[in-house]
Formats: C-alpha cells, structure tokens, sequence
C-alpha cells in the first residue's frame, strides 16, 4: 500500500472513531489508534466509548470478521461530560493536565470550568 493510500485509509478509520481521546484503546488517542489499525498492529474492538456501532463500521470498512468489543478495555454506553464538584475543588489543575482537548480552564487554586461544547467524555479527568 502507497503512503496515499496509507493515508486515505487511516482518514476513513479516524473517521469512524468517536473522537474522544479517551486512550483506553492502549494509544494515544484515536488518531494513533486509526494508523495502528491500518498498519494491521490493533484490532478493531479497542475503542469502548464507540461500542459494537463502531466495531461494526470498522469490520465493514476493512472487510475483517467482527469481533466483540473488547470490554477489558472498558464498557461501552453513553459518554458523560466532566463536571467539576465546586465543594471538592481545590484548583490543583491535575484535571486540566490531563484533558487531552482542553476543555477545563482555570488557574492555579482557584475553581475550575469545563466548556462543555469540548468535553468528549473521556473521563480522563
């Protein structure tokens, strides 16, 4: 396979993928997890949060046999926005660190926000 269609390939996965970049397919994110597809180095039931819809889409694209998910990953269902408890929070920033698409905002102990229209429900944070 050319690197165009290498390319193509990884795009039309990615595409397919929820977008969370929650990591619990064992990459990065679902950009890393789409090239490692492609490259043949993961299978295609890593990804809880897209659930058997994406497992099922993936198997189609590719032309490989469907799996189930694979639930040691985690369970698929519905994605949950961060919300921050404003009794609990003590502006450590551990969260924000660990948002992989900048969706809480603050400072330095002083309380938090998450902009929901980012949140992916990651729930990394």
């Amino acid at each position: 396979m050319d690197n165009d269609a290498a390319t193509t390939l990884v795009e039309r996965i990615d595409a397919l993928l929820p977008q969370t970049q929650c990591r619990r397919c064992g990459y990065d994110g679902c950009r890393p997890y789409a090239h490692a597809i492609a490259r043949g180095s993961a299978t295609i039931n890593q990804c809880p949060p897209g659930g058997d819809d994406t497992v099922a889409a993936l198997s189609k694209l590719l032309g490989v046999p469907l799996l189930p998910l694979d639930r040691a990953r985690g369970e698929s269902g519905p994605l949950l926005g961060a919300r921050i408890d404003e009794t609990a929070c003590i502006g450590c920033a551990l969260c924000i660190a660990a948002c992989p698409v900048d969706a809480i905002v603050g400072a330095a102990k002083l309380m938090h926000t998450v902009l929901a229209e980012r949140c992916t429900g990651c729930e990394l944070c």
